[in-house]
């Protein structure tokens, strides 16, 4: 036997544990239902939190700019592929979240881990929450500084790590909503623990930009860490392919901060720029998410948010409480109901899936063990009657949990 022939029992392990994972075939149709493998479903798997991704505006933004800009880019950012279109897009993107300057980069996972790397490396000091996303994890072990993991929103527990620290650079990492619990990080207060301590933040607001703060204008903005009185510590990162509907990601912050990562993150320096299709549709996206229309769709999701939790909500139905499920506390768009172990989960999955509904199971190593989880992604894009049909079906599925022997 060579290594290659361990992969089959590498592979039947993870079966074993109800780990593998697989991908769909998936054409959009219309609202927010897709076609699977063949199968039409109502879906509640998708970060397109707006529904802004089949938006005729955002199409006919990227037709205008294929006739104009043809499809690729050519080359990198700094080479030849900063297209005008990527120009006015980082313009646009700074005045969006009241920052002094943006960088558009082609990936909110490349984003992150070279940036981190960017900002730190050995003998310096990082301080990152449990619970970031894999990105922002990724990118502490590419930069090679020390990282000390402070439990999830442990504010008091971060302080004593920074003073702690004898390091002069560290840097603060966070998401700034959670992507599989759905809660917000306390920004003012992680702020106000890197000015005391002398450190940098950096916030990944991948699920906040174009829905919290005024105008959907993101996390930094509720916060209060925008315009006249944003600091010259923050750097903003957030992604353009969840609820602006694209893809692609940005970073923006100080002026001489943001020129560092243009220097220094290989992510930006070394890979073919975003198309500047993309970033017309983008930019069509931001001027629906910043105007009436944006104010519409929040509050179209806030209402599929509030009916959602009150079908869920203790003593709702007795089929839910029997079950033992729980809807985890988020007012975002992410709702997760967690179930317990892997195959539980994916048993509730098939079972939605069966009743014509996609809602999918996250599994071990995404959550902690014991939380598998069905991670209800709201939008826009749903009507009362989609979130309806989602909570009967889950009274169905409850049903037939609770039935199941011990």
């Amino acid at each position: 036997m060579t290594w290659l022939d361990e992969f089959d029992g590498r592979l039947a392990a993870l079966d074993a544990q109800s780990l593998r994972r697989r991908r769909r075939e998936v054409v959009p149709e219309q609202g927010a239902r897709l076609r699977v493998d063949g199968t039409s479903l109502l879906a509640f798997c998708s970060n397109d939190y707006l529904g802004l991704a089949q938006d005729p505006l955002l199409r006919e933004a990227v037709h205008a700019a294929v006739d104009r800009y043809g499809v690729g880019s050519g080359a990198s950012p700094m080479v030849s592929g900063h297209s005008a279109a990527n120009a006015a897009l980082e313009r646009e993107l700074a005045q969006a979240v009241g920052l002094p300057r943006a960088l558009y980069f082609y990936a909110g996972y490349a984003t992150n881990a070279s940036v981190v790397p960017a900002l730190v490396a050995q003998g310096d000091a990082l301080f990152s929450d449990a619970l970031n996303h894999a990105c922002l994890i990724d990118g502490a072990r590419l930069s090679r500084a020390t990282v000390h993991r402070y439990r999830h929103a442990d504010l008091p527990q971060l302080e004593a790590l920074l003073a702690a620290s004898p390091a002069r650079r560290k840097l603060v990492i966070s998401d700034a909503v959670f992507s599989m619990d759905g809660d917000v990080a306390d920004i003012a207060a992680l702020h106000a623990l890197c000015e005391r301590h002398d450190a940098l933040l950096l916030l990944d607001d991948a699920h906040g930009f174009g829905l919290l703060g005024p105008q959907g204008r993101g996390a930094l903005a509720a916060a209060g860490l925008c315009g006249a009185q944003a600091s010259p510590r923050v750097i903003y990162m957030a992604t353009l392919g969840k609820a602006l509907g694209v893809a692609g990601a940005f970073v923006a912050g100080p002026d001489r901060l943001v020129e560092w990562l243009l220097q220094k993150t290989r992510s930006y320096t070394y890979a073919t720029a975003a198309p500047a299709l993309l970033a017309e549709a983008v930019r069509a996206g931001l001027r629906c998410v910043l105007g009436p229309d944006g104010d519409r769709r929040r509050q179209q999701l806030q209402a599929h948010i509030a009916q959602l939790r009150e079908g869920l909500a203790p003593g709702a139905d007795a089929a839910f409480d029997a079950a033992g499920w729980a809807l985890m506390p988020s007012a975002t768009a992410i709702q997760p109901l967690v179930i317990g172990e892997n195959a539980a989960a994916l048993r509730v999955m098939a079972a939605l899936r069966e009743q014509g509904l996609w809602v999918p199971a996250i599994r071990t190593p995404t959550v902690p063990t014991g939380t598998a989880r069905l991670r209800i992604a709201l939008s826009a894009a749903h009507q009362p009657s989609d979130i309806e049909a989602l909570l009967q079906a889950l009274r169905i599925a409850a049903a037939s949990t609770a039935a199941l022997p011990a």
